[in-house]
């Protein structure tokens, strides 16, 4: 203990005030499994015997409070470290508390133990430059036995110093890397990430890129900071604000609100709407624990919304037409893999717009031999749908979508989206706006007049006749085939694609669905959701009828 600190117990609470130069703190514990926690402890100590088998009750109080004790002091770094079952890494992190946080004091209140696991309470002192701000969260760690001494230690990872913390990122407080922003949507509405949860790692993005242009001036905050410059900062306390300047998105805050909600009723989410005749981003929606933008940087199989650009690369080569009939059977093999529809069904004497609009697996499978080329939708994807180039600039980070070269079976499954296909709901978006408009025009979430920057192109659009034929099966889809119920309450020119996309080791299927209403298309992925009309479909279609 370091000189000046203090101990007293009162009443069966046990308190620490500790002093010293630079860093003092406080810290109050109610006793974390209902008594003072001076029974029990490490039997190591005393006997050097190693105590194996689960942990007591008594020894989780006192491995938890020696850590939490010690912690809250701001002694040593490496003593407190120690009390961990890896002080090489902990010694860092916890160091950086003091030193690159900024943190001066620390109350930290422990809740009731459940098992091994004890939550915790902070509530800090940060303080830099001569500005200081209160600080609070929770956060828990989880006591261990340790392997070679048996000793109760504290399991250490970083987020046991705070929630959002890895071992890829660091607490750090000074002068903000960038000016704040007051981002806004295409008519003039501010979007915040207080009214729009799914926009903080966006509006992190476009602060890091923008605001040094947008006419602010920093203010001092606290950040989580990556180890990867690419990330944005990510701002958890503000001591002084700074000037925010006015940074103009494309995006509608009508569609944002709408797809906020509409992902909220999924446990895993992600939906994005762009405008066809611009390629302007309305929306982009997450719900999702971790807050990553899966909706840009997500890469999934989408299913048979793919089959959207494999009509498009079949009506191209001639090789079907939206009347012409086409044979749907409850199976093909194709070089050693079998291929089999929802259900086993099959269309008899059908045309390809009513295989389009149930989806069917095999009509488009059994026609991979006449297109004789492997890389047939590979090239239709990237050089008419503008996707699979990476080379989209959005105005922050996007993947931009992928179908690598694959040849027999592998090729099949790409042919209906399984396979090596990797998509997220905006390059699927992309995809329907591309349809829906006849030319692919590169998705944006700010201006391109903003900084100049060089947008992507294709190499040519969909052939008028083309255009028109997959419009008319993505209209039949909407109306009668497998997206009708979700689309039902949408009027005007509206068209859609299903989808369900098979993943090992799931039982369930992801559920896609894309479509389009008048000048707007969406997409959406729920994760583990089934058919792509019940789950995928209402999330799309509540954004379309909010624009």
């Amino acid at each position: 203990m370091r000189s000046g600190a203090k101990i007293a117990v009162i009443g069966g609470v046990f308190a620490v005030v500790a002093g010293g130069v630079g860093y003092g703190a406080y810290n109050v514990y109610d006793g974390l499994t209902g008594g003072s926690g001076s029974s029990g402890g490490d039997l190591a100590a005393t006997t050097r015997e190693v105590r194996t088998g689960p942990l007591s009750a008594a020894e989780v109080d006192k491995a938890a409070k020696d850590f939490l004790t010690a912690w809250a002091k701001g002694g040593d770094p490496a003593a407190v470290a120690q009390l961990t079952n890896d002080p090489a890494t902990a010694e860092t992190v916890i160091g950086g508390y003091r030193d690159t946080a900024g943190v001066t004091t620390a109350v930290i209140t422990p809740g009731p133990a459940v098992g091994a696991k004890v939550p915790f309470t902070v509530k800090a002192t940060v303080t830099f430059d001569g500005k200081t701000r209160p600080w609070s969260y929770t956060s828990e760690l989880t006591v261990v036995r340790g392997l070679s001494t048996g000793r109760p230690l504290v399991d250490w990872a970083p987020s046991v110093i705070h929630p959002k913390l890895t071992k890829d990122t660091r607490l750090v407080a000074g002068e903000a890397s960038a000016p704040p922003i007051k981002a806004v949507d295409r008519n003039g509405a501010e979007l915040t990430k207080e009214k729009y949860p799914s926009l903080r790692p966006v509006l992190d993005e476009l602060r890091k890129r923008y605001g040094d242009d947008a006419g602010g001036s920093a203010g001092v905050e606290l950040v989580l900071r990556s180890d990867t410059e690419s990330v944005p900062d990510e701002t958890l306390l503000t001591l002084s604000k700074g000037t925010a300047g006015r940074l103009t998105t494309t995006l509608d805050a009508n569609v944002q609100a709408a797809a906020e909600q509409a992902v909220k009723k999924y446990s895993e989410a992600s939906v994005a709407a762009v405008k066809p005749s611009t390629g302007e981003i309305l929306a982009v929606a997450n719900n999702r624990e971790d807050g990553w933008n899966a909706a840009m940087l997500g890469r999934q199989a989408p299913g048979s919304t793919m089959k959207i650009v494999t009509a498009a690369m079949l009506l191209e080569k001639g090789l079907v037409g939206a009347d012409r009939p086409a044979e749907c059977p409850k199976e093909a093999l194709y070089q050693g893999r079998t291929f089999t529809n929802l259900d086993g069904f099959s269309i008899v004497g059908g045309t390809f717009t009513q295989s389009f609009a149930r989806s069917c697996n095999t009509a488009f499978i059994k026609l991979i031999d006449d297109a004789k080329d492997d890389a047939a939708l590979k090239a239709e994807t990237e050089e008419v749908f503008g996707v699979g180039l990476d080379n989209w600039k959005t105005g922050v980070a996007s993947f931009d979508g992928s179908v690598p070269a694959a040849a027999g079976g592998e090729a099949a499954a790409q042919y209906i989206g399984q396979g090596t296909v990797q998509m997220n709901v905006l390059t699927m978006a992309s995809i329907t706006a591309t349809a829906k408009n006849g030319s692919f025009k590169q998705p944006v979430i700010v201006p391109r007049s903003l900084d100049g920057r060089e947008l992507a192109t294709a190499a040519r659009p969909l052939p008028g006749d083309v255009a028109r034929q997959l419009r008319a099966m993505m209209r039949v889809t909407a109306t009668s085939g497998t997206a009708a119920n979700a689309m039902s309450g949408l009027g005007g020119d509206k068209g859609a694609k299903t989808g369900s996309a098979e993943v090992d080791g799931q039982a369930t299927s992801n559920s896609w669905f894309t479509g389009y209403q008048n000048d707007l298309a969406a997409a959406a992925v729920v994760q583990a959701g089934g058919h792509g009309g019940d789950a995928a479909g209402p999330v799309v279609a509540s954004v379309l009828a909010a624009g």
